[in-house]
């Protein structure tokens, strides 16, 4: 076997056997008095047993709740279909139910380098029966929204368990999101009442909320509960009307039992926002039982998370991976908290965290492995990360060099995963396995229990070329619905309208020679010139391992009645774009790729566009460089930056 065909990582033969994963199918075989001849066998059958499998999920996982007899109603029909109709459960009753002992960490907090502490299970109980009460004196139930513009903090997965056991809907973005932007997020969803912090911290410095505050408070009209985290939550709270502090409300309450409202398995749970760089974002109804059942199977299964391991993500509030994370109290693991910037004080922070806390799981975003990689900062040279066995990837596509750097820089016995999924299902349609190889720039297969397929336009099932990413039969993730959408026909626009009954995702992607997955952008930013669909990723894997590129963004703009590549580059520090640059651009991507991914212009800027979980936003440079507006520039954590993207199409190398 050549070197470049070996897989990165392998899973040692006697680990194999320990893992949830391998025993859940052992556990399913004797259930069903069957036998599997390999994993691909037994994610068929989840695919084709449908009903069987997530039984066996609700079952092995221990879900409390009711099942009832029935597991999927109207299956063939997509939109219609239902999973669990009989059943009732709670959400929060099922992330506190398999807790340690009491006085075990439940939550870890870490505010940059400015703050830290824990909580215990005793403690998270204790503030979660305090907010309960607190809401519940405030009318707040069934289908009420709550609303919370907060850091990633222990209160904010208190006052989120507290909302989803009285029945109410939680959501949340983070406090850096504008006062147009929380406005057009929450004003859609009328909330009954709003959570906030008195301040944050970035990258070394406090972070004033006060102005937007009175403005977003002023304009949603409803009761306001500010959360100490500056140490300014009184002054602020005093400041804004019908406002009080976050000790002060559950000051006025003990702690007594937890009541857990038992609710319908499709409940609405969460209200998740598209990125809303288009328009207004979409307001994405997630019910409690479908965000339960698939977190369970992809942190038990495809994570193999134990109970008391450190589980940690690098997220915000306004990103579905904190809603991901918050799901593992379920398998009884530890959270870990940052909020913040990953590189304040310097590029350690996360590293240090994760060996102080020992973590098992570190999950991340590929431009932030890129950032390391470019960095010089090799984790595995200055921290004992022996207790870290899994590492995660999303957010945009890794690269082959982010695979590779993972395994050189941070650790070789370890199993990376990058998956992908997104807001749409809260959760993955592919991810890691534990049981397959790695294999260097491929997603190592789809979930179990989703039809994961790739079409051509035509709408036929392809191998060996790329197309669009569809699931052709329900899953219990899919969103109860959008807000405001009585009749269905924006959500049946979202994802159906493309393909009858099949779910289109909007990634454009391929199957790999080894059964995994390249996702390689999305399919409304990829490229088309001479009418051949070229993935923005594979531009994005050749330039930046480039170490005069920072990072790079790339659009196809109308030119001539055709459509022309044109490729904006962040330089390293103190360069400048020569024809010699350029040119060497260009033959990095010819020699990678092929020759129609050869940019017709290459011009040099200084920042970026992004949302503010960190992911480029190519239809809105797409937009500028055409003349259209930007609808919802507050989406955007940096708008300033689209400024220079006007006509620079034009000019360039």
């Amino acid at each position: 076997m050549l070197e470049q065909e070996k897989p990165l990582w392998i899973m040692p033969e006697e680990k194999r056997h320990e893992t949830p994963l391998y025993r859940f199918i052992r556990w399913c075989e004797a259930r069903h008095a069957t036998k599997f001849a390999d994993y691909d066998a037994f994610h068929s059958w989840s695919i084709d047993e449908s009903e069987h499998f997530w039984s066996a999920i609700w079952d092995f996982c221990g879900v409390r709740g009711e099942r009832g007899e029935i597991v999927l109603a109207n299956g063939e029909d997509m939109l219609a279909a239902r999973f669990f109709p009989e059943a009732s459960l709670n959400f929060a009753e099922n992330l506190l139910a398999h807790a340690g002992e009491g006085s075990e960490e439940a939550l870890i907090f870490r505010g940059e380098d400015k703050a830290r502490y824990s909580w215990s299970w005793d403690r998270l109980r204790s503030e979660v029966s305090k907010l309960q009460q607190t809401f519940r004196a405030m009318g707040i139930g069934k289908g009420d929204r709550v609303a919370a513009m907060m850091p990633n903090m222990p209160e904010t997965i208190a006052c989120m368990l507290a909302t989803a056991s009285l029945g109410a809907i939680w959501s949340s973005c983070s406090p850096d999101f504008g006062e147009q932007g929380v406005l057009d997020r929450f004003g859609q969803i009328e909330p009954r009442l709003f959570i906030t912090c008195d301040g944050y911290w970035y990258n070394g410095k406090q972070q004033d909320v006060s102005a937007k505050l009175k403005v977003v408070t002023a304009r949603l009209g409803v009761p306001v509960i500010v959360v100490p985290y500056l140490g300014k939550a009184a002054t602020l709270a005093a400041d804004l009307t019908d406002s009080r502090t976050y000790p002060d409300v559950i000051a006025a309450y003990q702690e007594k039992p937890l009541e857990f409202v038992q609710l319908p398995f499709s409940h609405p749970l969460y209200i998740l926002f598209s990125s809303g760089t288009t328009g207004i974002p979409k307001c994405i109804v997630h019910s409690a039982g479908g965000t339960l059942l698939q977190h369970l199977k992809e942190h038990r299964l495809h994570c193999g998370i134990e109970p008391g391991e450190r589980l940690f993500y690098f997220t915000t509030c306004g990103w579905m991976m904190w809603n991901w994370l918050a799901s593992g109290l379920a398998v009884g693991a530890t959270l870990c908290l940052y909020d913040g910037s990953p590189f304040a004080p310097d590029g350690n922070v996360l590293f240090d965290f994760a060996q102080d806390e020992k973590f098992a799981v570190f999950g991340t975003a590929a431009k932030y492995i890129d950032s390391l990689r470019k960095s010089g900062i090799v984790p595995k040279e200055s921290h004992d990360l022996s207790s870290l066995r899994l590492m995660t990837s999303t957010g945009s596509p890794l690269s082959p060099e982010g695979f590779s750097f993972v395994y050189e820089g941070i650790k070789q016995d370890m199993h990376l995963a990058s998956i992908s999924g997104g807001t749409d299902i809260v959760s993955c349609f592919v991810l890691g396995n534990p049981l397959k190889p790695v294999w260097k720039g491929e997603i190592q297969g789809p979930g179990l229990g989703l039809a994961v397929d790739i079409w051509n336009d035509d709408g036929e099932p392809v191998r060996g070329e790329k197309g669009e990413l569809v699931c052709t039969k329900a899953f219990p993730s899919m969103p109860v619905g959008f807000w405001n959408d009585p009749d269905k026909s924006r959500y049946r626009a979202a994802y159906f309208e493309r393909f009858d009954n099949v779910w289109c995702h909007g990634d454009f992607a391929e199957w790999t020679a080894h059964g995994g997955l390249i996702i390689h952008g999305r399919s409304d930013a990829t490229l088309n010139p001479g009418g051949v669909r070229i993935g923005t990723a594979e531009i994005y894997n050749q330039v930046e391992q480039m170490e005069e590129v920072s990072e790079a963004i790339c659009i196809g703009q109308d030119w001539h009645n055709d459509v022309r590549v044109v490729l904006f580059v962040r330089l390293a520090n103190g360069l400048s774009l020569d024809e010699d640059l350029a040119k060497a651009i260009r033959t990095r991507i010819r020699n990678g790729t092929t020759p129609r991914h050869v940019p017709a212009k290459v011009i040099q800027v200084s920042d970026i566009p992004r949302t503010k979980s960190g992911k480029i936003v190519e239809l809105a440079v797409r937009d500028v460089v055409h003349g259209r507006p930007v609808k919802n520039k507050e989406a955007l954590a940096n708008p300033d930056a689209l400024k220079q993207y006007e006509n620079l199409a034009e000019l360039g190398t």
